[in-house]
């Protein structure tokens, strides 16, 4: 397993060529390659693509290149819809979903790389087995004391429910997580922007009874306040969601604890 850090332009290879034959309307896409089965180093190949048999998403094109041109590209995806988030990647220089990457958006070739500064699987596949680990520590399920009503759901009002909204939708691509230069520093030990929205989704959810313990386990100088407000995460997100704003809010309700 390698790790792959932006900029990684000194230790990626020019690797191969695949020209699209007799294209009227061809559109270069430079994809990063590696597997650990050969031991050789990381290498961009160049994948020519005839936008006029190809749909209109990043995606379309990677789906076209794996089943038609090389079968050996390896990554992510699933609903195609921006829903679920496998698909997430650094497309252009931004970390983004390649099912919601117009292709149109991207002027001169296309620069496909996968999520920065995790170690990489294969091609574009980044292992994200920490940033769910560190997801699992904020345990981010209701937790009460209070038994549920026994004829009903517990209720909240309409207020209360929208103090939900913008941190819910969040779909665990790590867009977020992985554009955030504090978590490239102290990734092992700040949990990052997806990790702590996900904290404070349930610490503002009214039906939780432990805010208390989640507020005491996110006192940390490393968990939370490696944050620097740099912004990257709310830039970057693909739902557009405000990570960086859920972060100050956690900020917030410890300072007016210890004052």
């Amino acid at each position: 397993m390698v790790e792959f850090n932006l900029p990684a332009n000194s230790k990626v290879h020019k690797g191969k060529s695949f020209p699209a034959k007799d294209a009227k309307n061809a559109k270069t896409f430079k994809i990063y390659r590696w597997t650990p089965d050969d031991g050789a180093n990381p290498r961009t190949d160049s994948y020519e693509i005839d936008l006029d048999k190809c749909g209109p998403m990043v995606l379309d094109a990677l789906i076209k290149i794996k089943n038609e041109v090389d079968t050996t590209l390896t990554f992510r995806r699933s609903c195609r819809e921006g829903i679920c988030g496998s698909c997430a990647m650094n497309i252009d220089g931004t970390n983004t979903l390649a099912c919601l990457k117009p292709i149109a958006d991207v002027k001169g070739d296309v620069n496909i790389n996968p999520l920065p500064h995790m170690p990489v699987i294969k091609d574009l596949v980044p292992d994200l087995s920490q940033a769910y680990a560190q997801y699992r520590s904020v345990e981010p399920w209701l937790q009460s004391e209070t038994p549920p009503p026994p004829d009903g759901e517990r209720l909240q009002s309409k207020e209360e429910r929208a103090l939900l909204d913008g941190m819910w939708e969040c779909i665990l691509c790590f867009c977020c997580t992985t554009s955030c230069p504090s978590y490239w520093w102290n990734g092992d030990r700040y949990l990052g922007p997806a990790t702590l929205m996900a904290a404070y989704r349930w610490i503002a959810d009214s039906r939780d009874e432990r805010t208390g313990e989640r507020l005491d386990a996110l006192e940390d100088p490393f968990k939370l306040y490696r944050c620097h407000t740099i912004m990257n995460c709310t830039q970057t997100c693909p739902k557009g969601l405000n990570p960086a704003k859920a972060i100050g809010e956690i900020k917030s309700k410890l300072a007016e604890r210890q004052g």
